[in-house]
């Protein structure tokens, strides 16, 4: 695997080694030795969840709180997604920062998100598939988000005057002012 830094703090784009013949392909999208000695992340994921969106679906931000707070490691099985991520972390030297990366099932690259991160993505092909690992489980009662549109954050999600479709949920998510005052 080939692994970058992006511009956020232990965050990185992971390319695996596609194996390509007249069959099709074939490739390794994680090895937790391989992953730790190239970042220092002694990762262990527990949870792997699926979701299919359709075009134009925005779903985020999203976040675990407190202890139960969650890496991922998100993944694009068919379609396209534009993913972002927010560093929330207070003490980062990037908090308050944002990337945006299209992730499809072509390259088949993969965003690891470390723990104290909001994330959403945009499907940007109908039918999209999106799995990810989780180093910890879900818990409701401490789930949080943010608005994808919050004012302070500016998330330009490439839009193109185009009004996402969200769930109500997602809708009524807070502004990043009133999580973190």
């Amino acid at each position: 695997m080939k692994l970058e830094s992006t511009s956020l703090k232990d965050c990185f784009l992971i390319t695996p080694v596609l194996f390509k013949d007249n069959r099709g392909h074939f490739f390794e999208s994680f090895n937790k030795n391989e992953f730790r000695d190239k970042t220092g992340i002694d990762i262990n994921f527990v949870q792997d969840n699926q979701s299919m969106s359709s075009k134009g679906v925005l779903r985020g931000l999203h976040f675990q709180k407190g202890q139960y707070a969650q890496a991922k490691l998100i993944r694009v099985a068919k379609g396209k997604i534009l993913d972002v991520c927010v560093d929330i972390r207070p003490d980062s030297e990037t908090f308050m920062k944002w990337i945006a990366i299209v992730l499809d099932d072509v390259e088949h690259k993969q965003l690891f998100i470390p723990r104290g991160f909001a994330h959403g993505f945009l499907a940007l092909e109908d039918q999209t598939i999106v799995n990810y690992k989780c180093d910890n489980f879900y818990n409701k009662d401490f789930e949080s988000g943010i608005i994808y549109n919050d004012k302070t954050l500016n998330i330009d999600w490439n839009l193109s005057g185009e009004t996402p479709v969200l769930s109500q949920k997602d809708l009524s998510l807070p502004v990043f002012e009133s999580l973190f005052q």
